[in-house]
């Protein structure tokens, strides 16, 4: 098997696993929240964290992987700014109504675009921004439903859309410069999300639900959600490292909102939510842009490699070519004939 078969390989098991437990911990979460009423999200997020890092510390321990140190004020700054964004999508959604925060999570991918094309001179063909608006259509008339604007909450979720599209393009750019593995990353990372997150999330939750986690009453039925959130969640966290490592932002941005489709679809036949035309409209929108994106990515991807073999051959014809060679030697000997006629010539007149 060669080198891009593996690469492909890997990037859909990432997918894969991306898809299957996000969608999962929404699930497990809604009966958690919805059913059984324990809404304190952002102190849940950071249980998941915490779990995450425990399990990853004991894989490292069992040598499931190497840990290799790098610059450690871009992983606390990294750590403290993916932490911050969950909370700020937290309180986007506490101050906004649920069709402007579905509006909010819209706004990430162009402004992922924009960023990285400021910023970091991406460039993204025609075909790829038309895959990309028909897929936010289809996300937008499959979710979006009504939108209360106030000036707080329009306010927050600008910092939520700013601080969660940079906090995923460093994730790609951190991957990528210091040449670690999205394992390395999420392990070196995790105590600053989890902390951050410990330390502000009890008092975010009780800002917006004026409800203390510490004062909730714990069943057996709830601990047991808990935890099973905390376990499904070392795989989201994991999968989302991986993502976006091995694809981009981008395309981790429609990873999610497939995600979004799917626990709509999963909702109405599982959990028997109420389901209108509008939504499989939208969704079936939805899914022809994510196709139209995955076709032209790969598509585009396929003649990248098509002309960096072409250059890569190019550069080896050029080394080998038995015509330089000769000029070059040419070259030389009549550098050392002329050398010598200047050497007769001096002699001759001395």
């Amino acid at each position: 098997m060669g080198e891009g078969e593996s690469f492909q390989l890997g990037t859909i098991g990432a997918l894969t696993l991306s898809v299957v437990s996000s969608v999962s911990i929404v699930i497990c979460n809604k009966a958690l929240m919805s059913s059984l009423h324990f809404i304190f999200a952002t102190t849940l997020t950071s249980w998941h964290l915490l779990v995450t890092f425990c399990s990853l510390h004991v894989a490292l321990k069992m040598r499931f992987f190497e840990h290799k140190a790098f610059e450690q004020k871009a992983v606390m700054g990294f750590g403290i700014l993916n932490g911050i964004s969950i909370g700020l999508l937290n309180l986007c959604l506490g101050f906004n109504s649920v069709g402007f925060y579905q509006m909010t999570k819209l706004a990430i991918i162009p402004c992922t675009v924009m960023l990285e094309t400021l910023f970091l001179e991406k460039r993204f063909s025609k075909r790829i921004q038309f895959s990309l608006g028909i897929l936010l259509l289809g996300v937008g008339i499959a979710t979006v439903t009504d939108l209360q604007l106030n000036a707080l909450g329009s306010f927050l979720s600008l910092l939520a859309v700013i601080t969660t599209c940079v906090a995923q393009i460093m994730t790609n750019t951190i991957q990528k410069k210091f040449k670690v593995s999205s394992t390395q990353l999420l392990y070196q990372s995790c105590p600053y999300q989890a902390g951050t997150l410990l330390i502000f999330g009890p008092f975010l939750d009780k800002f917006l639900t004026n409800q203390n986690v510490f004062a909730f009453k714990y069943t057996t039925q709830v601990t047991f959600f808990i935890i099973l959130s905390c376990l499904i969640s070392i795989s989201v966290n994991f999968s989302t490292f991986l993502v976006i490592g091995k694809t981009s932002p981008v395309t981790y941005q429609v990873l999610g909102h497939l995600k979004t489709c799917l626990v709509l679809g999963f909702g109405y036949f599982l959990l028997q939510d109420p389901f209108s035309w509008r939504n499989i409209l939208g969704i079936l929108i939805a899914m022809i842009g994510m196709v139209l994106y995955s076709y032209y990515c790969n598509l585009e991807n396929q003649q990248k490699a098509v002309e960096a073999a072409a250059q890569a051959s190019q550069a080896r014809e050029d080394e080998s070519d038995p015509l330089i060679n000769v000029e070059i030697g040419s070259t030389v000997v009549a550098t050392d004939t002329v050398g010598q006629k200047l050497q007769t010539w001096n002699k001759d007149k001395d």
